[in-house]
């Protein structure tokens, strides 16, 4: 049997090789390995390394050919092992070398190599078994905060329900056995009208982290539970806002939006999460608020889609985006301009564009800086401005720089409906120039040229 000089990481770090590891314990020998005195059941090793997907596996363990564990390791001639399958293929496209050193190979067999296979197994079958136990031991303690939280009250049902938000968000298993154990139905029952931030918020960390189902999210979409989500979004710390944002976004986002118009259609949310977007001190806020925005900005019914754009048009919102646009970054910057574009579409909303100031300037920014459907959005909102009043507001545009920047895009390699979308933007800001002063005013004569 040929030596093996792969060096793999023992217990407490230090550098082992195979014969040192096997003498010592460290992979076990090849009976099989288990808490104190081995195991008796016999477990597939595909199974186990499936379901391991471990990253700290030996490296004398993995194929050189696949770079995965492998399952039947052999050895050829020139003592380097590979997995079965991986030489015999390496072996059936001509190759007649060993695929590590490039040595010709003077005997083409393969040796099974038993003992190798034997500390593989043994090795996953710990790893296996180990974390089988911490996934029962955490069952185990999921299922036991949870009777715990139902006979508690006040302060200690507090202190649990913070263990099983840190137990949930640490671990799958804890999140599954949630919800087959009943605890949805448990937790949504704890937020109601009379529910204090303190709990509401520890139930709603929770919530955020779980798989709902529909039921659920029907129970959960109750009056007096969203006028709880929706005071501890405006009242709440950062963390609990976020989690309000999020959930709500679980919740209202369905096939069935149009049943939840009313829960969406509150100036209170709405305003909510517009603080949450400007708030400067913590930005970790401002994604998922955009997001949620723009989901409710996503209204199939055309009716409920004018109530919620009129109500966002009048909280305020238009000018405030248009502020914060030059600080977001380009994901949040493309929900933004999604909303924006959305309220262009009614008179009020292009009102409320054209009345900011930087409306125009920050639009003219964006194009062609940061991604496609970006520039599309600007686009719109600058047709729409500009159409409003072509005389003075292409004007403008024109002394911003956007006939210069129109014309990149439609050089661009962008699609083509928007370079058609540019062309007609800059056919309406000529509109108050002869074409020589045109091209004089935007400087553009090199270009053309």
């Amino acid at each position: 049997m040929p030596a093996f000089s792969s060096m793999i990481n023992g217990a407490e770090g230090q550098v082992l090789d195979l014969d040192s590891a096997v003498k010592d314990g460290v992979l076990g020998g090849g009976g099989g390995v288990g808490f104190g005195g081995g195991f008796s059941e016999k477990l597939d090793l595909k199974k186990m390394i499936e379901v391991l997907d471990s990253p700290e596996i030996p490296s004398v363990f993995i194929c050189p050919i696949s770079l995965s564990p492998m399952e039947d390791p052999v050895t050829l001639c020139t003592g380097q092992t590979y997995e079965r399958s991986n030489i015999l293929k390496w072996f059936s496209l001509g190759h007649f070398t060993c695929p590590t050193t490039m040595q010709e190979l003077w005997d083409d067999s393969v040796t099974p190599n038993d003992t190798l296979h034997r500390l593989i197994h043994s090795w996953f079958s710990q790893k296996y078994f180990q974390k089988k136990k911490r996934s029962e031991d955490v069952q185990g303690l999921t299922s036991e905060i949870l009777d715990t939280l139902k006979k508690t009250k006040g302060q200690a049902r507090i202190q649990s329900l913070k263990e099983l938000r840190r137990v949930v968000a640490a671990h799958g298993i804890a999140r599954k056995t949630v919800v087959e154990k009943g605890g949805v139905s448990f937790l949504s029952s704890l937020l109601g009208p009379y529910t204090s931030h303190a709990i509401g918020s520890e139930v709603i960390s929770i919530l955020v982290h779980l798989n709902l189902d529909s039921s659920s999210k029907s129970n959960l979409t109750q009056p007096a539970r969203i006028s709880l989500m929706v005071d501890m979004l405006n009242e709440g710390s950062i963390e609990t806002r976020i989690n309000c944002t999020q959930l709500l976004k679980l919740l209202i986002v369905e096939d069935d939006f149009n049943s939840k118009v009313e829960i969406v259609s509150s100036p209170s949310l709405l305003v909510a999460l517009m603080r949450l977007v400007r708030d400067k001190r913590h930005s970790s806020g401002n994604l998922p608020a955009l997001s949620l925005l723009k989901s409710i900005c996503s209204s199939s019914s055309s009716q409920s889609h004018k109530q919620i754009q009129l109500m966002i048009i009048t909280i305020g919102a238009v000018p405030q985006l248009i502020e914060l646009l030059p600080g977001l970054n380009s994901e949040s910057l493309e929900l933004a301009l999604f909303i924006l574009d959305s309220v262009s579409n009614l008179k009020e909303g292009n009102l409320a564009l054209s009345d900011c100031s930087n409306t125009i300037p920050n639009m003219v920014r964006i194009l062609m800086r940061v991604s496609e459907n970006c520039t599309k959005y600007a686009l719109s909102i600058l047709w729409a401005v500009c159409k409003l009043s072509p005389q003075e507001y292409s004007l403008i545009a024109v002394d911003v720089g956007l006939a210069a920047k129109l014309l990149l895009v439609i050089q661009s390699g962008c699609n083509p409906s928007i370079k058609q979308q540019s062309a007609d933007l800059l056919k309406l800001c000529s509109l108050n120039y002869t074409d020589s002063i045109f091209i004089s005013k935007c400087k553009l004569t090199r270009t053309i040229q």
